[in-house]
């Protein structure tokens, strides 16, 4: 509060004198009265907890599977507790192996074909999910969360026993149905059946994700949108293309981004459906860098492939990133 004075008369009690103007003036920006003390440090030191936990639960071990990758580490090692630095030859050896480049191709191809299966279905489900009323949504998304939450080895289980050879429901589903060649046929005997087995438990493991995701996009567009498209005589597809898409667009952006690392880093459901087999023709980056590392108990080369594994995840996230960042800066 500032006094401004006209007389300096005061009373004999202390009083202010008539001449005496008291006014309430608002502090001005910048005065330092409107600052609360630790204001701008404030969210940095709300993130500090979560930035420790993830330096400790996924820095640490970065490193420590970095230096071991750098080591021959071997069954002899580990019990004489040497430490043999060998440089780059784990790096040497893997990179100039075919059948590391054979598991990359195939690594990529298995992810591709997995994500462009999830991203329709599941957009189609998330699309039914906006169409359907209140208590056929509701079951549906209750199937949904059932099927999401169901773990991955439990599911995995199931999908073995479905497809079982002799005794599987599958099998005994096409001979009734007049297959009668398909009664003991063994899904996990060529390459070919047994990605076409995993590939239909990971599709669906993720469409709920991807449709609940979608449908909870949906929710966000104005209804007076397609108020104006009706009227200007847009059918079905031209809504879809003019009015849901563009607001989809960067949840479907994201939602495919998450589902590639996902699918790429794949590991329980593959290892447990046969463990890479027949004849290790559907191992992927993380199941080849398991069999190579502790499975021929050659630790070192396993720590390097999964140390490119995570570069190429890292690479993946780079693109994602500097492109959404390019899709801001085009958009101002």
């Amino acid at each position: 509060m500032s006094v401004q004075t006209e007389r300096a008369d005061r009373g004999p009690e202390g009083a202010a004198a008539p001449g005496v103007r008291k006014t309430d003036d608002p502090p001005t920006p910048g005065d330092g009265r409107t600052k609360k003390p630790g204001g701008a440090s404030a969210p940095y030191l709300l993130l500090l907890p979560a930035l420790l936990a993830t330096l400790v639960l996924l820095g640490w071990p970065l490193v420590k599977n970095g230096v071991l990758s750098f080591q021959n580490l071997n069954p002899r090692q580990l019990i004489l507790h040497l430490t043999e630095w060998n440089g780059f030859d784990n790096y040497q050896e893997v990179l100039s192996s075919s059948d590391f480049w054979k598991v990359v191709q195939r690594t990529v191809v298995f992810t591709a074909v997995n994500v462009v299966l999830i991203m329709v279905l599941g957009t189609l489900v998330g699309l039914l999910l906006a169409r359907l009323g209140k208590r056929m949504r509701l079951l549906l998304l209750l199937g949904l969360v059932l099927a999401w939450a169901m773990p991955v080895i439990a599911a995995t289980t199931v999908y073995q026993w479905l497809f079982a050879q002799r005794f599987g429901v599958v099998n005994w589903l096409l001979a009734k149905a007049g297959w009668s060649s398909m009664a003991d046929y063994n899904w996990f005997g060529t390459q070919f059946s047994t990605f076409s087995v995993i590939i239909l438990l990971i599709v669906w493991q993720s469409i709920p994700f991807v449709a609940i995701n979608l449908y909870a996009a949906t929710t966000t567009i104005p209804k007076e949108l397609y108020e104006a498209a009706s009227i200007d005589g847009a059918g079905t597809w031209k809504s879809f293309t003019s009015v849901t898409f563009p607001f989809l667009r960067p949840f479907l952006w994201a939602t495919t981004f998450l589902e590639v690392i996902w699918v790429f880093k794949a590991f329980p459901q593959i290892f447990a459906m046969n463990a890479g087999g027949p004849d290790r023709l559907t191992e992927t980056l993380p199941i080849y860098a398991f069999v190579e590392g502790p499975g021929n108990q050659h630790y070192g080369m396993g720590a390097a492939i999964s140390f490119l594994t995570i570069l190429i995840l890292l690479g993946l996230t780079f693109y994602y990133l500097r492109t959404v960042l390019k899709q801001e800066e085009d958009e101002l």
